[in-house]
């Protein structure tokens, strides 16, 4: 288990490479130049040639794109990931501080995802093809293919604008966190409980829980203990993948309602051409998305005894050309 975890770990570095590197290249193609829009903006007039060659060097655009490549990883290794072009603070300092928001919105999220998945997606396999569970698939095809933004306006008009029963904007207590929650959680319930629906209609087909039945449990205990509990197996992986989007990618949510996360501190970066920003958000991106896969794996082992690591690197292995 170590062993496969500390390998797991050490995809980090080439995941890290690979999407600092492209971001780099992205970044640079892009049309602008994110010095003169930086001078632009806080002082109110263009630059002279001086004063742009002065501020290329001091933000060190003044190198070809592999030298500051090379230069950004060798600070990053040492946590330094560079200066904000828009705030000139530490870009480590600028996610930090967001983060914490962002981990609340998201865990919010996942609470109401499962809380509706779960119960959504059991009734309606213990009722299938019937009135209910007809209805709970509409409901979940609605809820799923309904855009967030388009659910935020929706919550707000009614929470907000006709009821006046939650604040929109900002961040604050457990009112505050109400609506931007459901508009981030609820697409993503839908597929959760679809999901839930199909696995637990697949193991109440399997013969243990046949025999289970044969053998006089209460239709409660098969149900819980030996439908639910093994159906959840491929619900809690989807869950990680979920919450690991959640994280990286909450910004259009965060932006409504004025939410001080870190998709919204992207979204002000890329209209600021602010590219240390950017970088240090593919970073914490690539990283939220490994470490969550690695948590989902051991998981998945813990649930299930049937599934071990070694079995599974055995079947990758034999499945190698």
């Amino acid at each position: 288990m170590l062993a496969y975890v500390g390998r797991r770990v050490l995809y980090l570095v080439p995941t890290w490479l690979g999407l600092s590197l492209l971001a780099f290249v992205v970044g640079d193609l892009t049309p602008g130049d994110p010095v003169r829009s930086y001078f632009q903006r806080t002082r109110g007039r263009p630059p002279t040639a001086v004063e742009l060659a002065r501020m290329r060097e001091q933000f060190g655009l003044d190198d070809s794109l592999p030298e500051r490549f090379l230069d950004w990883v060798a600070g990053a290794v040492h946590g330094d990931f560079g200066i904000s072009f828009s705030t000139g603070r530490p870009v480590f300092d600028e996610l930090s501080s967001r983060v914490p928001a962002t981990l609340q919105l998201a865990g919010a999220a996942m609470l109401v995802a499962l809380a509706i998945a779960i119960p959504v997606g059991i009734v309606a396999a213990l009722y299938r093809n019937r009135l209910v569970d007809q209805v709970l698939r509409v409901g979940s095809l609605l809820g799923a293919s309904l855009p967030g933004f388009f659910l935020a306006y929706l919550l707000i008009i009614l929470f907000a604008v006709r009821l006046g029963m939650l604040p929109t904007l900002g961040r604050g207590g457990l009112p505050h966190l109400i609506m931007p929650a459901l508009a981030l959680g609820l697409g993503d319930s839908a597929v959760l409980a679809r999901l839930m629906r199909s696995s637990l209609l697949e193991v109440l087909g399997e013969n243990y829980v046949r025999t289970a039945r044969a053998k006089g449990l209460r239709e409660r205990r098969v149900i819980l203990r030996h439908g639910v509990a093994n159906a959840l197996n491929a619900v809690v992986t989807e869950a990680g993948l979920t919450f690991a989007s959640l994280l990286a990618f909450s910004s259009i949510i965060e932006v409504i309602f004025v939410w001080p996360g870190i998709g919204r501190l992207l979204l002000e970066a890329i209209t600021q051409r602010d590219y240390p920003i950017i970088q240090g958000f593919v970073v914490f991106a690539g990283t939220v998305f490994v470490l969550i896969n690695l948590a989902v794996d051991i998981a998945y082992v813990w649930l299930d005894p049937r599934v071990t690591l070694a079995a599974d690197r055995a079947r990758q292995a034999g499945a190698a050309p």
